[in-house]
């Protein structure tokens, strides 16, 4: 799938940069995918609400029939304003604060994916003087590593994620005890941005076992849910633009060893909306360095973080040049040397007023925008209304 065409350029030249641009065409091609090849098993899919909380992108997920995935209070609220189901909401995260709490306990929402002792106490209370049972999964570390950056690996016991499996028996103790507190289901997720689909594998073979371990306390839970962590390609972003969600479902129909009536859920984030996002931005200034040229760019790091967070790539792309090529460093306007979107970068020979797209930014690109140096936050644009 080809993103720019000449006649959005021409209109991108008109508008004030920097903006995130996108693209609806291929967001709704990938809610389609993912729909019909996660129907295939009965999965339930959760839109992980923190990779973006743009409205119309909201509004369109949830025309597909997804559930959603928070992990804020505030994501909570913003989602049942766009009108999601809170019987199709889970609430994820390691500090639930008192009020997100009992915000999520007053609007009914499905599940409570639990991290520790301590918050299943405090779920137990804070329900028990509402009069209300709250449903909770208990969200297991698996420990696997699945070899992506450190930052975002959240499935080995060294993360501040999950319940550890040693921790179990005196979980399972404690819940018997607990009266306001019901478990339904087994969390897990074990990090973003997964490209080798072995993890995945490991995950299943984790569960599994974990899943024994409850048998033998005659506990049977209706609900599993894998978490997220499919990665994209962000090399090479129009070439597999969606996901291989085919086999990344099968993978888990082959491998997890399922009881009766069990259903599966998955939370998915970046994997959906990342491709059908770009960065527009203009070029100030070309400067000589000593070893590159610098293409200085007004977009920063205020407008996309993850390359001075996790010295993440993204592909960028001059929409307005061609010709022969030369190498840029492309670096944004904050008094920070952190702000460089990408070292010794091929592009076509680029001058000022150029536009470039940075590609790949759907997933955590607005939705981490900040005003660092009081700069002011941009505005999106999409395809079907340029």
């Amino acid at each position: 799938m080809i993103m720019f065409k000449e006649s959005a350029i021409h209109k991108f030249r008109k508008l004030p940069t920097p903006f995130y641009y996108y693209d609806v065409s291929i967001l709704e091609k990938t809610l389609q995918c993912v729909s019909e090849e996660a129907g295939k098993y009965g999965y339930q899919i959760h839109y992980a609400v923190k990779a973006n909380a743009n409205d119309k992108i909201l509004k369109i997920i949830r025309d597909y029939g997804f559930g959603v995935d928070c992990v804020s209070g505030n994501e909570i609220a913003k989602v049942m304003n766009i009108g999601f189901d809170p019987e199709c909401t889970v609430f994820a995260g390691v500090g639930k604060s008192d009020w997100e709490i009992n915000f999520a306990l007053d609007h009914n929402i499905f599940c409570f994916n639990c991290e520790s002792k301590p918050e299943l106490e405090v779920i137990n209370e804070f329900a028990g003087k509402k009069g209300k049972i709250a449903p909770i999964a208990l969200r297991i570390n698996p420990n696997i590593n699945p070899a992506t950056h450190h930052y975002i690996t959240t499935g080995i016991e060294e993360n501040k994620f999950g319940i550890s499996q040693w921790e179990l028996d005196n979980i399972l103790s404690l819940l018997k005890n607990l009266e306001n507190v019901k478990l339904i289901g087994l969390h897990f997720h074990i990090g973003s941005q997964i490209i080798d689909l072995k993890s995945f594998k490991s995950l299943c073979m984790s569960v599994n076992q974990i899943q024994e371990r409850f048998i033998k306390y005659q506990i049977i839970v209706d609900h599993i849910n894998v978490g997220g962590g499919l990665g994209i390609n962000y090399e090479d972003p129009d070439k597999n633009t969606i996901p291989d969600f085919a086999e990344y479902f099968g993978l888990f129909n082959n491998l997890l060893e399922l009881r009766p009536k069990q259903k599966v859920h998955f939370e998915l984030g970046r994997s959906i909306i990342a491709q059908c996002g770009s960065l527009i931005t203009r070029v100030l200034y070309i400067k000589n360095g000593v070893k590159t040229k610098f293409a200085i760019v007004d977009a920063g790091m205020t407008e996309l973080l993850r390359p001075a967070l996790y010295q993440a790539y993204h592909r960028i792309e001059n929409l307005t040049s061609y010709g022969k090529s030369d190498r840029y460093d492309v670096v944004g306007p904050i008094c920070e040397s952190s702000d460089c979107f990408g070292k010794y970068i091929e592009l076509p020979e680029t001058k000022r007023n150029d536009l470039l797209a940075i590609r790949s930014v759907g997933a955590y690109g607005e939705i981490m925008a900040f005003r660092y140096n009081l700069r002011d936050l941009v505005k999106s644009y999409y395809s079907d209304e340029l």
